[in-house]
């Protein structure tokens, strides 16, 4: 059997007093879209700050390709440059221009020519229907545009994994369809992704896996089809069906 891209072993992760992660395990096989579902404050964007290196972790493992990247002598910065995580805030540089955020992480931090960085940003900026806007600055983007233009940014960089928090919390509802067609595109093109997400009816689409978190722990896992619509636990049935009801799922 294959190494998984990433496997996370018994984390667990505390801010003081308050355990927001507790003995996490899991794996992300090669090609496939693992995606954490649960109500806020459930842990979803810290367990992706962990993996990022973003949050250090007070116990476990996080294994990138098998290699233990959360041990205390392992660099951050180097890990990163096989990672892209795209947040729910763009995080766009509002001083810079579009093609300008696209290119910095690819010249400054992988060393890569400016001609060729451009070169890749308007392949992916064409690819997905953005080419126009190159030139422009964030403030002159609609939200689902920013947005893309953050996942671009982190392709740009051709990450290993690419992690995705809530990516359309900070969104209108009608651009919300946008940004999801843009990863359901990349799902489809084989790139392997951790996904935290609300949108229920965007993970049964993209997840060849769901966790569902609750209070820290993984409560329950397994495929879209069954977790979301025959969940075995009475927390998970009690949350799948207050998203019914939110009109969600």
């Amino acid at each position: 059997m294959s190494t998984p891209v990433l496997r996370v072993e018994k984390l667990r992760k505390s801010f003081g007093k308050e355990i927001v992660l507790q003995d996490i395990t899991f794996s992300v096989p090669e090609h496939t879209a693992t995606v954490f579902i649960g109500a806020s404050g459930s842990g979803k964007s810290t367990l992706l700050r962990c993996i990022n290196l973003l949050e250090q972790v007070d116990d476990g493992v996080i294994r990138l390709d098998g290699s233990d990247i959360s041990a205390a002598n392992v660099n951050p910065d180097e890990v990163r440059k096989k990672l892209g995580m795209v947040f729910q805030a763009f995080n766009l540089f509002p001083h810079m221009t579009v093609l300008e955020n696209i290119i910095l992480a690819p010249t400054k931090v992988q060393g890569i020519g400016e001609e060729e960085a451009v070169a890749e940003a308007f392949k992916l900026l064409e690819r997905f229907g953005l080419k126009d806007k190159a030139d422009q600055y964030p403030d002159r983007l609609s939200g689902g545009q920013q947005q893309r233009v953050a996942i671009i940014r982190s392709l740009a960089r051709h990450p290993r994994l690419l992690l995705l928090d809530e990516i359309t919390s900070a969104l209108d509802p009608v651009l919300v369809n946008e940004v999801l067609s843009t990863v359901r595109e990349l799902k489809g093109e084989g790139m392997t992704m951790v996904l935290a997400t609300h949108e229920m009816g965007f993970a049964k689409q993209v997840a060849n896996e769901v966790c569902f978190l609750h209070h820290g722990k993984i409560l329950e896992w397994g495929p879209p089809e069954e977790l979301l619509e025959s969940p075995k636990l009475s927390e998970t049935r009690e949350f799948i069906r207050r998203v019914h009801e939110a009109g969600r799922l």
